[in-house]
């Protein structure tokens, strides 16, 4: 980028799965726009997950609908081969992608229509803003971690592989996705484990040969457009990896984890847990019969061939460490020597300096369109369905937010005959 200020009609911010989708339906609708990346294109599925990652949902599930990722249609495919099919996407359309860009702050014009967006290369003003920067922008590690120097603490965006961290046992707090797969992937490689609990839902991986993420588009489920009241931030025990399996917390335990419940604080390297282990793999077991009993239902409202699995509903018996949990932990006596949190993230629009967030900075928005004319967000969980954050719900999220820029474009350049 030239130092002199660069014009034009739709500034994209980001270029991971969701920039990448912004700029194809931007440019199918011939809208001229430029899309900023401050690293590679899909950086974070490169260097913001662990080394033996793969996606959650099945490959003919999460792509974008322009192209099919090479081998099994039904494997789980790996993080390196995700980040090179969205390179090759935008390659597809010669996608304006500029990376090594970092956007540092946006702010309306006065006077005039548009934004000023200051970058590392310059200035940029734009009609239009979407923020694709998605949800994964900060990891977010609570205030109880403890201080102890000693203890080698890390958010699962930064964990790579076992080597990595120090001879000892480790507590991973956090059982979603991610952290029931690092767990599991430290157990095998000879780690003693500590697994902090919470609450979560725990669907099946398959269930009468199709998998849940099949269930969930017949049944209706990817169409939700709002969480359950109180389960917002509910975690979701789901996992590729090694073929794909069912999350078991009771096999997790069998195999040599140690489950505990969630974690509460920390106080003269002793660590305490709730009390409410069993509670949560019991909600958690609530939710996975439930989808079992959605299934049946649907095969037999619709007379499907497909193969009963009885086996499904047959749970493990419930382990030691769960009818006689563990409530407070001394860390160094336990041998423990290292902290994964698998906590989360939280989004981070401090660059925008515009009115398009509530009191508690998030992004008011109505499917992406913000309450601030001319600014988008893509990516977000929630942003118009259950499926927003998946990589096949962000392309259909773009594609609504390119159509109502296009929409607005209409009425920006209309002209009164005679005029």
């Amino acid at each position: 980028m030239t130092p002199e200020t660069i014009k034009i009609d739709t500034l994209v911010v980001g270029a991971g799965q969701a920039g990448v989708a912004m700029s194809e339906h931007l440019t199918r609708l011939d809208i001229p726009h430029l899309v900023l990346e401050k690293n590679r294109i899909a950086e974070a599925w490169r260097s913001a997950r662990w080394d033996s990652m793969v996606a959650n949902g099945p490959a003919w599930h999460d792509r974008f609908p322009g192209m099919e990722f090479a081998g099994d249609p039904d494997g789980f495919v790996a993080k390196e081969q995700i980040a090179d099919y969205f390179v090759a996407y935008a390659q597809q359309f010669n996608a304006p992608i500029r990376t090594g860009v970092e956007v540092k702050r946006l702010r309306r014009n006065q006077g005039r229509p548009g934004f000023t967006v200051e970058t590392t290369q310059g200035t940029i003003e734009a009609l239009h803003v979407v923020a694709a920067t998605g949800p994964f922008q900060r990891p977010v590690i609570p205030a109880i971690a403890p201080r102890e120097p000693e203890l080698h603490q890390i958010h699962s965006a930064h964990y790579r592989n076992p080597q990595q961290l120090p001879e000892g046992a480790v507590l991973v707090v956090g059982a979603g996705s991610s952290g029931v797969q690092i767990a599991d992937e430290l157990r095998r490689a000879g780690r003693e484990v500590y697994l902090s609990v919470g609450p979560h839902d725990r669907p099946p991986r398959s269930y009468r040969n199709r998998d849940f993420c099949w269930w969930l588009g017949v049944l209706g489920l990817w169409d939700l457009s709002s969480s359950e009241p109180g389960k917002e931030h509910v975690t979701i025990a789901v996992s590729g990896a090694r073929g794909g399996r069912t999350v078991d917390f009771r096999r997790l335990a069998n195999e040599g984890i140690t489950l505990v419940g969630r974690t509460q604080s920390f106080e003269q390297g002793v660590a305490t847990f709730s009390a409410d282990l069993a509670e949560n793999i019991a909600r958690g077991d609530e939710n996975y019969l439930g989808l079992l009993d959605a299934a049946d239902a649907w095969v037999e409202r619709n007379g499907a061939s497909l193969p009963e699995e009885p086996e499904a509903r047959e749970m493990l018996p419930d382990p030691e460490c769960v009818t006689d949990p563990i409530l407070s932990l001394d860390l160094a006596h336990s041998g423990v020597t290292s902290i994964i949190w698998a906590t989360g993230y939280a989004t981070d629009h401090n660059w925008m300096e515009v009115d398009a967030f509530d009191e508690q900075g998030k992004p008011r928005h109505q499917r992406g369109v913000s309450s601030e004319s001319g600014i988008y967000f893509l990516g977000l969980p929630w942003l118009s369905r259950r499926g927003s954050t998946f990589i096949w719900g962000v392309w259909h999220d773009a594609k609504h937010i390119a159509d109502h820029i296009a929409t607005r474009r209409n009425y920006e350049h209309y002209l009164p005959s005679g005029e």
